[in-house]
Parts: structure tokens; sequence; C-alpha cells
């Protein structure tokens, strides 16, 4: 029952991820910790997001901006650097507490509001405070997409440079969790071969079909839809997570 319910949900977030940039990893994030050790959740949430990302970001590799990549990937090597001093593993509740407050941190703080990932300086501020937030809560399309609020970029240009930045996130969560603090023979315990690949190979096509109604959408409604949606997933994680530490 647990597999088909994570294999479900991998198909369904890779579409919402596919049509908003985000968002599923949230969700399939929340189900994940609440169902495996969080090292186990973080490693498979790590390699189902990684394809989804990847696959996105090559379906829609037209319209990705390249020039964001160079110090938003700096950001992220500072970032794995300092986590990988630490030796961090989260709480689950805390986990899901951080996910659901991102996007609400982002929509009211006004220090935020007018960051534009374009920019070289906030590109590589993004790099470090994504990644973080990726290897602290394991999803963190809601901040980085603070970083996008003031972006002159089309809803394809957003979805495309977000997956592209994402996918790197997730094979250094792949590789924090699976090398530095966790075990790949503890998850391999877990989890069968089979399952993995499976939830990997859904989630190719869950984003395929998510990029084809992305292609089927308007920017206005795109960015109005998007933000009702995030929140309501936040507010559910955030519930969620008090409950797990209580």
């Amino acid at each position: 029952m647990i597999i088909t319910i994570i294999l479900l949900t991998v198909v369904a977030t890779s579409i919402l991820s596919g049509i908003l940039g985000m968002a599923g990893g949230m969700v399939l994030m929340a189900v994940l910790a609440s169902t495996l050790t969080i090292s186990t959740a973080m490693i498979l949430h790590g390699a189902v997001q990684m394809m989804a990302n990847g696959s996105r970001a090559w379906f829609l590799r037209r319209y990705i901006r390249w020039s964001i990549l160079p110090l938003y990937g700096l950001g992220a090597a500072v970032a794995v650097v300092a986590f990988a001093l630490l030796a961090l593993i989260p709480h689950p509740g805390l986990v899901l507490i951080l996910v659901g407050a991102f996007p609400w941190l982002a929509r009211y703080s006004k220090r935020l509001s007018g960051l534009d990932i374009t920019q070289p300086t906030t590109s590589a501020i993004a790099g470090v405070a994504v990644t973080s937030a990726q290897l602290l809560a394991g999803a963190s399309g809601p901040l980085l997409d603070v970083f996008y609020l003031r972006a002159q970029l089309t809803r394809e240009e957003i979805v495309a440079s977000k997956a592209l930045t994402q996918a790197l996130g997730h094979i250094i969560k792949i590789i924090y969790y699976g090398f530095i603090v966790g075990s790949l023979f503890a998850t391999e315990a877990e989890l069968a071969a089979w399952f993995v690949l499976a939830a990997m190979a859904l989630a190719v096509l869950g984003t395929r079909i998510g990029t084809w109604i992305l292609a089927r959408w308007n920017d206005r409604d795109f960015q109005k839809v998007s933000q009702t949606i995030i929140l309501t997933i936040a507010t559910v994680c955030i519930a969620q997570g008090v409950i797990m530490l209580i």
C-alpha cells in the first residue's frame, strides 16, 4: 500500500511541478518524510526530483537562462562545504515545517520581494540559500521562487531555469545523504532497486504531461494559480510538521 501511494504521488507531483516549476517536491517530501527514515526519504526524493527536474530542463532546454548557472553553482558549492562540516540530519517534523514556511516567508517579507536571480550577486545568494534549504528540508522550490519574483522572464524561462538548478541541487542532496551523513546501503535495505527506478521513470512521465499543460497556459493565470496552490500546500506541510514534533 505504501509503495502504491508513493508511486502515485510521484506521478501527481511531477505533473504539478511540470506545470508550476515547483510545489510537487513539497508534497512528495511531505509524503516521504511521513513514511520513510529521513535519510532514505531524502535520497529517494533526490533521485525522483533529479529525474523530474532534469527531464523538465531537457524538454524546455531552449528556454534555459544559462547565465544564471555559474554563480548559482558557486553559491551551491559554499553551502555543500558548510553542511559537510556540520553533518546535519534534521527531524522529519522540522523538515515539513521548513518546507511549508518558505512560501509564507517569501510572500510577506519585503526584503525578499525585490530579488532578481538574473543579477549576478543574487544568483550566488540563491545558490547558497536554496541548496541549504534542499539539504535541510529536502524541497526548496518555494524559496527558489523568491529569487524569480522580479525577474523579467516568461513562464517557460522560469520553469526551465528552475528545473536546471533544482536538478543540480538534488544531485548534491543524494551525495550528501548517501555518502556524507547517510548511507546508500541503508537506503537499499529499505527500498528495492526496482522501486527507485520505477519512481524515477514515473517522474519523467509526469513531467512530460505537466510541461504539455504548461505550453497551453498563459503567464497571467500561471502566476495567479501557482501562488494559491503553493500557499495551500505550505499550510498543510506546517500543520503536519507540528503534529509530528508534538
